[in-house]
């Protein structure tokens, strides 16, 4: 029995423990009340250390492992969903590094060196996940280097973390839509209420009208709020999470397709291969044959 851990903090986060530090480290496990959708001014460097689940970033729908590291830019809506049995508590599950623009900004006026971050701090406002294990098991070095120490020490540690993600081209960009977009205080909380109820009944019939009555909202007013929050309307945002959640038992395990269409909320099977072609560009079958050897691939180069 899967659940979703249900939060109901602020949207909007205000990290107010610089401490006079200009690269925060923080670390958390699940469930935690961190753990909801928001933003926040600063970029947000995440990696994560155990679970699986699903990560939102903006309008985006993926799934996320040990291993996983991601991107986030200044008030580009995230967050991530760990999919643990009932009562179970990870006690260590994500590392995470803040900054802010003015660090490269200011920075780049004195150290011309930090201008060539521009690039990889512009796409991060979609969203990046770093995609090569190599690069990955070096930054998760350079990660717990910054979380062992201060001042000088900590700051150049995060700038050759940062040089090294800058001069990866084994990235994807996420979201396709921007933060500015979908940074909105007003809604973000309503919608990570709605994403959290989503997230735990996606698996069977879920008809929007039923999501809106949880948020005591009239469906109309739910569907618009929802879209402008997150970019995508109800119906696409819950086939994303399905096919995502398809794609993740393609690649995991040997069952079959028919099996993994009504694992992953669909009740027909022709629907679930049109949706599958639209969001992927290629049929269950052929995306599971690249799966397998995409893995195969990445554990020959280990």
């Amino acid at each position: 029995m899967h659940r979703a851990h249900r939060i109901t903090d602020p949207s909007y986060e205000l990290m107010d423990d610089h401490e006079g530090m200009s690269v925060i480290y923080r670390q958390h496990g699940f469930p935690c009340p961190l753990v909801r959708w928001h933003f926040h001014k600063e970029y947000e460097l995440h990696l994560i250390v155990a679970s699986t689940g699903k990560v939102f970033i903006g309008d985006y729908i993926g799934h996320f492992g040990p291993g996983s590291l991601f991107l986030t830019g200044p008030n580009l809506p995230h967050n991530w969903i760990s999919q643990v049995a009932d009562g179970e508590v990870v006690p260590r599950r994500d590392m995470l590094v803040n900054f802010t623009d003015a660090l490269i900004e200011e920075g780049g006026q004195v150290f011309s060196e930090l201008k060539s971050l521009a690039p990889m701090l512009e796409r991060a406002q979609y969203g990046i996940e770093f995609r090569d294990p190599r690069l990955i098991a070096e930054a998760t070095v350079l990660m717990q280097r910054i979380e062992d120490s201060r001042g000088g020490s900590r700051l150049g540690w995060f700038m050759i973390l940062m040089e090294l993600l800058a001069g990866s081209d084994a990235y994807g960009l996420l979201s396709a839509t921007s933060a500015a977009q979908l940074a909105d205080d007003s809604n973000v909380e309503r919608t990570n209420r709605a994403v959290d109820y989503i997230f735990s009944h996606y698996g069977r019939e879920l008809p929007l009208e039923e999501v809106a009555e949880h948020l005591n909202m009239k469906p109309t007013y739910f569907s618009r709020v929802f879209k402008q929050a997150t970019g995508r309307c109800f119906v696409e945002f819950v086939n994303r999470l399905r096919i995502s959640k398809a794609c993740e038992l393609l690649t995991d395990s040997e069952r079959p397709v028919t099996e993994v269409c009504f694992a992953s909320g669909f009740n027909n099977i022709s629907n679930f291969n049109r949706r599958f072609q639209q969001l992927k560009g290629m049929t269950p079958s052929d995306y599971r044959r690249l799966a397998v050897q995409r893995l195969t691939d990445q554990r020959a180069l280990a």
